[in-house]
């Protein structure tokens, strides 16, 4: 069972990008399949899992925040901003779990699926014409 399946309405037509996005989506989805199984192996894979989440979104940001750069985007630093406010949230998330707080690692998966598909289907959708011109895509 998943919490989410990619479907093409999330493309942005880029697909070095698209891909990325499928495996941000994916990554939820690793993580929603431990809760599943248990606290317990949701708890064990939460850190595993969160480790490569932040690893993959640095990644992920840094290679969308250059193309916008190169293409001009007007709305460029409002889009690295929300990046940036996506990774506190997450990091909060991992020093609230390792520091003992209540933890639910479910609602994290899913706060990892709301945020990247409106970040996808609002913001990342505002960019698609400008990075495809860039990129001398149709």
């Amino acid at each position: 069972m998943e919490l989410v399946e990619w479907s093409d309405k999330y493309s942005v037509g880029i697909p070095e990008i698209d891909e990325q996005h499928k495996k941000l989506l994916d990554i939820a989805n690793q993580l929603f399949a431990a809760c599943v199984q248990g606290k317990d192996a949701a708890q064990m894979e939460f850190r595993r899992i969160v480790k490569e989440a932040v690893k993959y979104v640095q990644t992920h940001f840094s290679f969308e925040e250059e193309l916008m750069k190169k293409a001009g985007y007007p709305l460029y630093a409002e889009h690295k901003a929300e990046h940036a406010a996506f990774v506190a949230k997450v990091l909060e998330g991992v020093r609230d779990f390792e520091g003992g707080k209540p933890f639910v690692p479910n609602n994290f998966a899913r706060f990892l699926r709301d945020w990247t598909l409106e970040h996808i289907a609002i913001t990342d959708k505002q960019y698609e014409n400008c990075l495809k011109a860039h990129l001398g895509q149709k």
